[in-house]
Order: structure tokens, then C-alpha cells, then sequence
């Protein structure tokens, strides 16, 4: 099994910035991609970004140009930077790895962008 912790959210100001972190119980190696996705208040979860074990990323067009995906194969853990954050980028952001035919996700954490 592939457990998966994410931090780093919280309550930040349109235009501010925050990292997320995923720490997953094994090594990344082994997850061809890895993923962040969100749901906002009343909506279905959505694909934030992907990252391949290539470093091949992938982002939703509302992220485009604003969020980075990265990760640190040795600490086993994926990263979301997010930077000039909007109001309806509030959500609760989960980790996601598909392994084996099976799709493992964190517990979440909430971001909230409000002034």
C-alpha cells in the first residue's frame, strides 16, 4: 500500500504564494505519475497537475503559467508550488498515485485564498 500525507496549506491572500507537499510511504520511482487535484466548495474534485517519473508535467489550463509540479525522488515527496493565488483556486487539495491498478489519495489540505 502507498500512504500519502499532504501540508503546507492555509489561508493566504489573493496574489500570495504557498507550497504544497506529498510525502508518499515509498518511493516515487515506482508511481509513473503523480498527481494534484482539488476540490472547491460544491464541485467535483478536479485535476490541478501531473508529474511522470520522466519529470513530465502537465497542468489544468486554470493553473497554466502560475503552478509548478516538481519532485524530490530522494525525500519521496511531490511538490505544488502556487504563486499569484485567486479566490477560486480555494479548495481542498489532495495527492493522488495510481500504483497497480489502484489510485491512492492523501487526507487533503485546505487552501483558502481570501483577503
Amino acid at each position: 500500500q502507498v500512504q500519502l500525507v499532504e501540508s503546507g496549506g492555509g489561508l493566504v491572500q489573493p496574489g500570495g504564494s504557498l507550497r504544497l507537499s506529498c510525502a508518499a510511504s515509498t518511493s516515487i520511482l515506482t508511481i509513473n505519475a503523480m498527481g494534484w487535484y482539488r476540490q472547491a466548495p460544491g464541485k467535483e474534485r478536479e485535476l490541478v497537475a501531473t508529474i511522470t517519473t520522466g519529470s513530465s508535467s502537465n497542468y489544468a489550463d486554470s493553473v497554466k503559467g502560475r503552478f509548478t509540479i516538481s519532485r524530490d525522488n530522494a525525500k519521496n515527496t511531490v511538490y505544488l508550488q502556487m504563486n499569484s493565488l485567486k479566490p477560486e483556486d480555494t479548495g481542498v487539495y489532495y495527492c493522488n498515485a495510481p500504483l497497480l491498478g489502484f489510485s491512492y489519495w492523501g487526507q487533503g489540505t485546505q487552501v483558502t485564498v481570501s483577503s
